[in-house]
């Protein structure tokens, strides 16, 4: 009679053993899996902030270097002369809206913080078309565009070029000229914008002989 041949399994403590190991391989996979994709929402937002500060310099840049100097007409005497006001939170001016972002031609411009819809306070250029009537813009009826979104801090400073040395002003007061530059600074949540000089360039056939003054 033949003996019975017991074949060995595997013991308890080995199935465990395996489940444990393979529990670990698992559990490293799986990090190192949301750490890639934690890497790559990063990389992601970074670009897409980078993107939000080159589009918005380059709106505003292209918009507030090229400024007209042209008086406006039918105003009050002792009111400014130019259409050009500036404190330290916000500036309006006229200039020329690029082709690329809309119909283009003269508009009015307005640059400062404004409060968002859902309470978060956002980098906002109003503009409405440009009408030498001496009437101001009905701003919260105009069109706007965001140019950052929650937005910490927004400093803006005027060079004086009058002044030897230049100075940067936090306010102008001057009615019958403008600064040669404005400088920029803007802080989000996300992060702090590089400081923003624009150097103001009269547009041509928008200026007026009696201001004696070219940038």
């Amino acid at each position: 009679m033949m003996p019975k041949r017991f074949s060995r399994g595997f013991t308890l403590v080995e199935l465990l053993v395996v489940m444990t190991l393979m529990s670990l391989v698992m559990l490293a996979l799986f990090s190192a899996m949301r750490s890639m994709a934690q890497t790559e929402a990063r990389i992601d937002a970074r670009l897409a902030r980078a993107d939000e500060f080159r589009t918005a310099v380059s709106f505003m840049r292209t918009t507030l270097e090229r400024v007209s100097a042209r008086k406006i007409e039918g105003l009050q005497a002792g009111a400014s002369t130019l259409p050009f006001a500036a404190t330290p939170g916000a500036v309006a001016w006229v200039g020329v809206m690029p082709a690329r972002y809309g119909a283009g031609g003269r508009c009015y411009f307005q640059l400062g913080a404004e409060q968002a819809s859902d309470g978060e306070t956002a980098l906002v250029i109003r503009f409405v078309p440009w009408t030498n009537d001496g009437v101001p813009p009905k701003w919260p009826q105009s069109q706007s565009r965001v140019l950052a979104e929650r937005l910490v801090k927004l400093e803006l400073r005027y060079q004086d070029p009058l002044e030897s040395p230049s100075q940067w002003r936090a306010d102008w007061p001057f009615k019958d000229r403008l600064p040669s530059a404005v400088g920029i600074r803007v802080q989000t949540q996300a992060e702090i914008w590089p400081d923003l000089i624009v150097a103001m360039r009269v547009l041509p056939g928008g200026s007026d002989a009696s201001n004696k003054i070219t940038f």
